[in-house]
């Protein structure tokens, strides 16, 4: 059997070598939280939050992520429907030269949410061990 093609534009592989354990990227869990409020909150929306916290302005935050002004302002406003009360405060332009910030609610939502992420990262580490040599496994490696 032929050894498979490499390219140079797969920094994973080099001469039909396999690729070195560190390259490989880890097995890990993707949270969405679903609140009987009808919140959703996942991780788009909390890196959202994180840019806006970080850059001040929604636009900056949306940029950073390479995502629409339009798309980052939704994911906004549906927090803020959602969770019943603002998640990001505004300023108008001008002179002041606007900007947004996490209120306290948005601050709670991105700590607990980060919370439940590495708890839950945690709780299913040696899980997805077992889950990733299987694969390996399967796969020959």
């Amino acid at each position: 059997m032929a050894a498979p093609k490499t390219s140079s534009a797969d920094p994973t592989r080099s001469a039909g070598k396999k690729p070195a354990a560190a390259i490989r990227p880890a097995s890990r869990l993707s949270i969405r939280v679903d609140l009987a409020s009808g919140a959703r909150i996942g991780p788009g929306k909390v890196a959202v939050l994180e840019e806006i916290a970080r850059s001040g302005s929604i636009s900056a935050a949306g940029r950073a992520l390479h995502i629409s002004y339009r798309r980052t302002w939704e994911l906004v406003e549906d927090l803020n429907a959602s969770m019943g009360a603002p998640v990001v405060q505004t300023a108008a332009g001008g002179s002041g030269g606007g900007g947004a910030s996490l209120t306290e609610l948005g601050q709670a939502v991105v700590g607990r949410y980060r919370a439940i992420e590495q708890d839950c990262a945690e709780a299913a580490r040696r899980h997805l061990t077992v889950l990733q040599r299987a694969v390996r496994a399967r796969r020959g490696e």
